[in-house]
């Protein structure tokens, strides 16, 4: 059985604040706990807590999980990567997660501002050990457009409007900022840049920001 100090841990990081404050997350799975043991603190089982099935939120119970630390990546080992992927107000956590996949997959460092936390459970069960796997940094909306602009990048802004370019052939390979927003609001950061968008059949009203964003890295993949 687990110590009792590390029984009301698992209680406390269900809460935000907690996690945030302590800097550590639950992580569910033989596989990701497998995947992720560097940055791992100590693994449980249901035989190791009564309160196991209250800390798991996958539906299906797994075997093992296990309390992480939540990585602190810097500004500059985001800016390293040749794409950096800006996400502008995601609030689904499963969207957030797997966009964080699939810049682990295509070697994107990643922005967020204003998102679903990167900590919340189905956001790492969604990134499917991406939040370890690639740099990401979160920013405050105040002063996001500022900091973005200093990064001397050539900026594209994922959204179909007036001008906007169709995404057609793989580009020229540059350092660029990729910026997508929610399926709602769209792009909020009042930043410039080229307009790009998938071309689709008609009959679609449009794709999910989750599938678009992942067919331009895959373009720009390293």
């Amino acid at each position: 059985m687990l110590e009792k100090s590390k029984s009301r841990l698992l209680l406390a990081l269900q809460k935000r604040t907690e996690r945030e404050d302590k800097g550590l997350c639950i992580i569910e799975g033989e596989k990701l706990v497998k995947e992720c043991k560097d940055w791992i603190e100590f693994i449980f089982s249901a035989k190791d807590t009564p309160n196991f099935r209250e800390v798991i939120h996958a539906e299906s119970l797994p075997r093992l999980a296990a309390v992480a630390r939540i990585p602190q990546f810097s500004m500059s080992e985001v800016n390293a990567r040749q794409t950096v992927l800006v996400l502008d107000g995601i609030q689904d956590p499963g969207n957030v997660g797997g966009l964080l996949r699939s810049a682990a997959a295509f070697g994107a460092g990643v922005i967020l501002v204003e998102c679903a936390e990167v900590s919340n459970p189905k956001t790492i069960r969604a990134s499917a050990g991406g939040i370890f796997k690639t740099p990401w940094i979160t920013l405050k909306r105040e002063g996001a457009e500022e900091t973005l602009s200093g990064l001397g990048r050539e900026i594209w802004r994922l959204e179909k409007r007036n001008g906007a370019r169709e995404l057609t052939a793989i580009p020229e390979k540059k350092s660029r900022l990729v910026i997508v927003g929610n399926e709602g609001q769209g792009i909020r950061l009042e930043i410039e840049g080229e307009s790009i968008f998938i071309p689709h059949a008609q009959s679609v009203e449009s794709l999910n920001v989750l599938v678009a964003a992942s067919l331009v890295l895959f373009s720009l993949r390293t």
